[in-house]
């Protein structure tokens, strides 16, 4: 009877482990079943994309140019960096910042050595022959620039007379020169605004994004006055023909900008929302 009994028991316990070992078989099925589903998703996304890595959106700059691209503690930060990473997250793909030289970096991008470039790239008639660009994620051009003190100076009409800082050889000398017949030609944007914010001269007349840096990151006493002399669009560019990458990048900058997202980051490198 014990014995029986015994038997019974032992069946019954071997029926119990035989049922857990199916369930365990069962479970890790469907965790593949569900990892090769996500891998799927993936690989259909980049082949919309024409991404250069599956499930990651690579975006080159020359990581040279503060505070819009630039190495920190062996890390690319910036306005750029962080519109791009944006930009990723709203298209359900992995940020990927690289560095190329500015000098090859469309030739980068036609080798598809990756998917965009996002380096404040000014979008041209001539570039545009290379790549197609985006709309505009941020707007920069000639800005006029005085002392922080200076409440003289309200237009390029102001300028009559008045000493300008320019970088010599540069297209703002060519401005400059059309609005006084004092022009000091320095070897960089920064001496000239030094220069400025101690009073040596008037005004200085450089790119818009330059200027506020200064003011931001140096801690220049200068301001902005007046509108832009000329408009640059800044855009991103991607290879010619990716349509469906454009229309997304459009979508998600435009998602930015109403969501308040683009003005907070522009907010923290240049204390202005520089889309305006």
């Amino acid at each position: 009877m014990k014995k029986g009994l015994f038997a019974m028991l032992l069946v019954l316990v071997l029926l119990m482990i035989s049922a857990c070992g199916s369930s365990e078989e069962a479970v890790t099925e469907n965790d593949v079943d569900a990892t090769e589903e996500v891998a799927e998703v993936t690989t259909e996304e980049s082949a919309e994309f024409n991404l250069v890595n599956d499930g990651k959106f690579t975006f080159a700059m020359s990581g040279l140019y503060p505070p819009l691209n630039f190495t920190k503690d062996g890390e690319l930060t910036g306005f750029d960096v962080e519109i791009g990473t944006e930009i990723a997250n709203r298209l359900g793909l992995e940020a990927n910042p690289v560095t190329n030289p500015w000098e090859t970096i469309i030739q980068g991008l036609r080798a598809n050595h990756y998917d965009a470039i996002i380096a404040s790239m000014t979008a041209t008639e001539e570039r545009a022959e290379q790549v197609d660009f985006t709309n505009p994620y941020y707007i920069s051009g000639a800005q006029i620039f005085v002392n922080a003190d200076d409440e003289e100076i309200q237009s390029p009409e102001d300028l009559e007379g008045k000493t300008i800082g320019v970088i010599q050889s540069s297209t703002w000398r060519d401005m400059a020169e059309e609005l006084s017949d004092k022009i000091n030609g320095y070897p960089s944007d920064v001496n000239a605004l030094q220069d400025l914010s101690v009073g040596r001269i008037d005004a200085v007349i450089t790119d818009n994004i330059v200027g506020l840096s200064a003011m931001n990151e140096r801690g220049l006493k200068i301001k902005p006055v007046y509108e832009l002399l000329n408009e640059d669009l800044i855009s991103v560019a991607v290879n010619k023909g990716n349509e469906q990458l454009v229309e997304q990048i459009n979508e998600a900058i435009a998602a930015m900008i109403e969501d308040g997202t683009y003005e907070e980051i522009s907010m923290k490198w240049f204390n202005e929302n520089i889309m305006k």
